[in-house]
């Protein structure tokens, strides 16, 4: 898989993603459940429980669709 970062913007506002934030929120973005994310990046389930809750942190979205629509429209899912 190529790095998802490549060429995307990795910050909303003045909240920085980490590549790995971004990674999984992109894979978020395709439709991508926890459980299959946790087996593309090789992590638990629960760690991407915990990425998923600290974007919604981070974006200040109160759910998935926000969260996605608040991060298109920063550019981070380029």
């Amino acid at each position: 898989m190529n790095n998802v970062t490549d060429n995307c913007a990795n910050d909303l506002g003045s909240l920085k993603l980490t590549a790995r934030e971004t990674e999984i929120l992109k894979l978020v973005a395709e439709g991508h459940t926890s459980p299959e994310i946790a087996q593309i990046v090789s992590l638990s389930h629960e760690t991407i429980k915990w990425y998923r809750k600290r974007l919604l942190q981070k974006t200040g979205a109160s759910n998935t669709a926000e969260m996605i629509r608040k991060a298109s429209e920063a550019g981070l899912l380029c």
